[in-house]
């Protein structure tokens, strides 16, 4: 298997249908956003299913906003939010996959940042950003700006570090005994 071939997908490996409506669009984002797209990745240029625009951090809720409203675009749904740790410099990626259900299509954003860097929250833009931007935090340590509820999600609040960090120790697990049982009315209607 040749590592450059994407395997089949939602697409069928079909690319053919989908190829010049994806390069119109991101032509489109370039000559809209300029600098502020750092790198593209396209499908047979590069391993990937779906285009890959990489955003400024400072542009990267101006470019969302265009790619989600924008008329021949119009990628309305935040389908994931996650992000990696590349331990390399910039050391993070910020991952958003959206989908547009009008053209039947999906795109994938990031944003690389380095250690301690912060960016803007996207729940402006899809209220559905906040709990995957609150588990970013917990468990990369980074921080969305402006974010509605900036706590952790998965890990007890005294919970020191972020696991999913590639520095975080192996064996980094820590004990609360005292840790009281969730209270049901939190479980029912949830924490807002």
């Amino acid at each position: 298997m040749d590592i450059n071939t994407p395997v089949a997908t939602i697409y069928g490996g079909n690319y053919d249908k989908y190829i010049d409506t994806w390069k119109k669009q991101v032509a489109e984002v370039q000559a809209k956003f300029g600098g502020a797209i750092e790198e593209v990745r396209m499908p047979r240029e590069f391993p990937t299913e779906v285009p890959i625009l990489y955003v400024k951090k400072e542009s990267i809720i101006a470019v969302l906003d265009y790619l989600r409203g924008a008329p021949g675009l119009e990628y309305g749904f935040l389908a994931d939010l996650t992000a990696t740790d590349e331990e390399i410099d910039p050391r993070f990626e910020v991952v958003y996959q959206l989908l547009s259900h009008t053209n039947m299509a999906r795109i994938r954003v990031k944003v690389r940042l380095k250690d301690g860097e912060e960016i803007p929250t996207a729940t402006k833009l899809w209220e559905a950003a906040n709990w995957p931007e609150r588990e970013v935090y917990d468990m990369f340590g980074i921080t969305f700006t402006g974010h509605p509820h900036p706590r952790r999600i998965l890990m007890d609040e005294r919970w020191v570090g972020h696991p999913l960090r590639k520095d975080y120790p192996l064996r980094g697990y820590q004990i609360f005994p005292d840790t009281p049982a969730p209270k049901p009315e939190y479980l029912e209607k949830g924490d807002r």
